[in-house]
């Protein structure tokens, strides 16, 4: 599911800016960018994130504004007279210094150490700030997901209303198939009769079993239920719909192998389209 959320916090006279957006993904995958220094800050970022999602591609981002002149900045010499050597070594005479100071990494900002207590005060404030956004962000995704579940129904709908369609062709292909199936057998019981009765039998209950769809069609209904049981849970049903869809697809797959009209095989060839919507929707199920 989709959403972006953004959080302020301050503390003394430090003030940051947290920014969470998420897109789909049929994982989790977090990724965050955080300035250099707060390790333990990323890790607990990373936690609360994984305690209260499961899919989606989550950027978390943490700007922050030290006012109180904790940050200097710190000269990396040993790379500043590196590249004054290779300077010098393609032919120039006198290094551009204020162009060598821009290239990244020669000059890095350095946080002054803090005392312990603040410091730690200051980090619980942002993690409380991270739990604000992340609880806009939650919000975001569950208006999202109200919005998703009923496009999902609909499509539940369309494959309900396909299912009664095809068993409705299933019923009336075997009742002609049955005459025309009498008829044959009597021409074939006049033409000859070295077929065994037993082995006539045999023959003709493999072919009604070969052609009966109602098993499909049985379960292609309990599919359908256990969707609409999982929509109606308060929990991750993301990965649960996604294999379900699967299910479905098979049932219709075989469904329309055993077809042996026109009307099951539009039905059937419906039936997987509808199905491959509601799988496409489902990729964005949390």
């Amino acid at each position: 599911m989709t959403g972006f959320a953004r959080s302020q916090g301050q503390h003394g006279a430090d003030s940051w800016v947290w920014e969470v957006k998420s897109v789909n993904a049929r994982a989790l995958d977090v990724r965050l960018r955080l300035p250099s220094g707060n390790d333990d800050v990323e890790l607990a970022a990373r936690a609360a994130i994984a305690k209260r999602f499961r899919r989606g591609s989550i950027n978390a981002s943490l700007s922050v504004n030290r006012g109180d002149g904790t940050l200097s900045l710190q000269v990396n010499a040993k790379m500043l007279d590196h590249l004054i050597s290779v300077v010098r070594y393609a032919g120039a005479k006198e290094p551009n210094i204020e162009a060598l100071l821009l290239v990244r990494g020669v000059v890095e900002p350095v946080e002054q150490v803090q005392d312990e207590v603040l410091e730690t005060a200051r980090r619980r404030a942002y993690s409380e700030s991270l739990n604000a956004a992340l609880d806009e962000l939650d919000a975001a995704r569950r208006a999202e997901g109200g919005r998703l579940a009923v496009m999902l129904e609909a499509r539940l709908v369309e494959i309900e209303a396909l299912i009664a369609t095809a068993a409705a062709a299933a019923a009336a292909r075997m009742k002609s198939a049955g005459e025309r199936l009498a008829a044959q057998v009597a021409a074939l019981l006049e033409a000859t009769s070295a077929v065994p009765a037993d082995r006539l039998a045999q023959e003709l209950a493999l072919i009604a079993v070969k052609s009966d769809v109602l098993e499909e069609i049985d379960r292609l209904r309990a599919h359908v239920g256990q969707a609409r049981e999982l929509l109606a849970m308060d929990d991750a049903v993301g990965r649960r719909l996604d294999f379900l869809c699967q299910e479905f697809n098979r049932e219709a797959n075989t469904l329309c192998s055993k077809s042996g009209d026109v009307a099951m095989t539009r039905a059937g060839l419906a039936l997987k389209a509808v199905i491959d919507q509601l799988r496409e929707q489902v990729q964005n199920v949390e």
